[in-house]
């Protein structure tokens, strides 16, 4: 059996298995199974955990369950309705101001998760019943938050610059570092949709009939501060070599605890089994995913499937302009399947010599191949951030979700472009604290 005869048999067999509603990491996981033992025989069954092992044997990743942990105490206790009430209070008179607190909540709680459905959940749960009462549109307060919500995979600490960073052995740090300014970028370019989308449906911004003091802004900061002190003392402490991701992680997520427990005083066992259950769930489901795809990754490369491909992609003599193009298109297609995690641990080995060759920046390509990802979020048929959506926000006919959503796909492919034409938005904050690039 030649490569590309094996790769179709095997993408076939991973596509049908999706298409039957089998949980991505087990679709992945079998797949590769199959196709080991049709290519080697029963003897590969012992090198199968293994494979597996080796793909989530790494102490980097101890940060993962960290940052889920961090997400799923804010999201889980008051701390994340007050985060998003002290938006509330401060933008209340700019026109759209709900809105943009909206996207504003997703951009800080990003920073508190490197989770994108988790901020999709724990922002839209709050923003999106109370956009709906005050009058948005239903396709601008559903859009807006899947949309935003996006921002968990690329402002940091970001879970998938954290997998791409062990993948390719660069630097996390870096990455994190690399993913600030196009992140605050997207969010501007998220806010100005929305209040372009939200007039142009005929929502007209007034005064808010809402009114609040100083000392009503004022009193939701005192519980807000502490968790944005703690996500600025966990860049510092990772940008200036202080610390691991995993130690930042470890110790982030125990501060953030502390600080819930004694600011809200909640000191009974009961509310943080469920936080804990969700984290956990959540954390192993990310290490399924990692290890099965790795296993696949492992078998495509064991059928000589992906040395073809890199092969046959080196021989293209084509503008590097014209192969970014084709990359983009790949991980495009392949996000509208996949979960980022999983596209990033089977394709990042593989496009990461391509891209280095054609002489791209693989810190600035982190940041092109995270927004595709972004994309792939909130694109059927497996856009997870819709999903969420939907079980959040029932009432909202799916079909007013979808078209809420996809303008932000063409503002996303537009950060693209600016990122392409404009590389320093990406280059210029590493270099600018930790140096050039090795």
């Amino acid at each position: 059996m030649t490569p590309a005869i094996a790769g179709l048999a095997l993408v076939i067999g991973l596509c049908v298995m999706l298409a039957t509603g089998m949980p991505i990491a087990f679709a992945l996981g079998l797949a590769a199974i199959a196709g080991l033992l049709l290519d080697m025989g029963p003897d590969v069954i012992y090198v199968i955990a293994e494979t597996m092992f080796a793909g989530i044997g790494n102490l980097a990743y101890v940060a993962i369950p960290m940052f889920v942990l961090m997400g799923a105490i804010v999201a889980g206790t008051p701390a994340g309705g007050d985060l998003y009430k002290a938006l509330d209070r401060w933008l209340h008179k700019v026109p759209g101001g709900l809105v943009l607190s909206n996207i504003g909540a997703c951009a800080i709680f990003s920073g508190m998760t490197g989770s994108s459905p988790a901020t999709c959940a724990a922002i839209g749960k709050m923003g999106i019943p109370e956009m709906l009462n005050r009058g948005y549109p239903s396709s601008v307060a559903t859009g807006s938050i899947a949309a935003g919500g996006t921002l968990g995979i690329l402002i940091p600490p970001s879970v998938t610059m954290i997998v791409y960073g062990i993948s390719t052995q660069t630097s996390i740090g870096r990455l994190f570092l690399a993913g600030v300014l196009p992140g605050i970028m997207l969010t501007l370019m998220f806010m100005a949709w929305a209040l372009i989308d939200a007039r142009r449906k005929g929502f007209r911004f007034q005064s808010s009939s809402l009114h609040y003091t100083l000392k009503d802004k004022l009193a939701t900061l005192p519980r807000v501060l502490p968790l944005l002190l703690i996500i600025a003392g966990m860049l510092f402490v990772l940008y200036g070599g202080v610390a691991t991701p995993s130690e930042a992680a470890g110790a982030g997520a125990f501060l953030t605890l502390a600080v819930v427990i004694i600011v809200y005083r909640l000191f009974k066992i009961k509310p943080f089994v469920g936080i804990f259950g969700s984290a956990m769930r959540e954390s192993v489901m990310i290490m399924m995913i990692m290890a099965s795809a790795e296993l696949f990754a492992f078998a495509l490369s064991s059928l000589y499937i992906t040395q073809s491909l890199a092969t046959a992609i080196a021989a293209l003599e084509i503008n590097r302009w014209a192969l970014m193009g084709l990359i983009n298109v790949f991980l495009l297609v392949s996000g509208m399947f996949l979960p980022p995690v999983a596209i990033i641990v089977m394709s990042a080995p593989l496009l990461f010599p391509i891209i280095t060759q054609a002489g791209f920046d693989p810190y600035w390509f982190a940041v092109v191949l995270t927004i595709n990802m972004e994309i792939g979020l909130i694109t059927p048929p497996v856009g997870l951030n819709l999903f969420v959506i939907n079980s959040i926000a029932p009432d909202v006919p799916t079909r007013e979700i979808l078209w809420g959503s996809l303008p932000y796909v063409l503002v996303m492919m537009l950060g693209i472009l600016l990122l392409c034409v404009f590389p320093e938005i990406v280059t210029v904050l590493p270099e600018l604290i930790m140096g050039p690039a090795i």
